[in-house]
């Protein structure tokens, strides 16, 4: 049995999505082969540096995973795009590209976080590209902690406000670039996040029936996609809110 989840945005803040988390891993993950997490694991990542004692504490959740003989699996998102080697081997996981193929089922299947199918969005792609840029990395990485955390809050805080105002097919994946990615690949399958649109959709790639599997943020719901003998198995389970008064 294979896990694959997305878009946990992990945060203090949200302590209802960390319990849900922390019981996966403590339950359901511990009988699996892998973990895969495709992205915006965390909300908000501005270095290895700068890890909080939240942030250590899911850090030190995964590394018991994997020791406990669970392979963790962690894919950049747009949100924690600076996570880095030294956290990773602090969690026992292994960074991969995006995009990475793996065999599930007998099939080669294409991971992505998403937001590189969404090509229609020309403003987010341009700063992509630059964010990205290995120069621009290491600047990144050695700017002073202030400094850092202000341009996460504004990073943050202009692209709720793009995305308020941006038409949902923008913000939404391109449909000609899923079956191009996935011909490019030689798949028939793939998965991805970012979206916060769950859903399974069947399409033609190259004449040959396909599909789009689309992982759910965590909010009111978790969302697992499970791979075993029986298939790929997208479900939800809901994740309890804290009382008012405790909000």
């Amino acid at each position: 049995m294979i896990l694959l989840i997305s878009d946990l945005h992990l945060q203090e803040e949200r302590p209802d999505i960390t319990r849900a988390f922390l019981d996966l891993l403590s339950g359901r993950a511990r009988q699996a082969e892998a973990l895969y997490i495709l992205g915006d694991f965390f909300e908000a990542w501005i270095g290895d540096d700068a890890m909080t004692p939240f942030q250590r504490s899911i850090c030190q959740a995964l590394r018991q995973l994997s020791d406990s003989g669970t392979q963790v699996l962690l894919m950049h998102g747009n949100r924690d795009f600076l996570i880095g080697k030294a956290f990773c081997k602090a969690a026992g996981c292994t960074l991969l590209p995006d995009p990475y193929v793996v065999e599930l089922g007998g099939e080669p299947v294409l991971l992505m976080h998403g937001d590189t199918l969404c090509t229609q969005d020309v403003a987010y792609m341009k700063l992509r590209r630059y964010l990205r840029n290995p120069l621009t990395l290491w600047v990144l990485r050695h700017l002073p902690l202030s400094t850092r955390h202000k341009l996460a809050r504004k990073l943050r805080s202009e692209s709720r406000a793009q995305t308020r105002m941006k038409a949902s097919d923008i913000v939404d994946v391109t449909l000609d670039e899923v079956p191009r990615q996935m011909a490019a690949h030689g798949v028939r399958t793939l998965i991805h996040g970012h979206t916060h649109r769950p859903a399974v959709h069947e399409l033609l790639v190259e004449g040959q029936p396909a599909r789009r599997i689309v992982l759910g943020d965590w909010d009111r719901s978790g969302w697992v996609l499970q791979a075993d003998e029986h298939g790929l198995q997208l479900d939800s389970f809901p994740i309890e809110q804290p009382p008012a008064d405790r909000v």
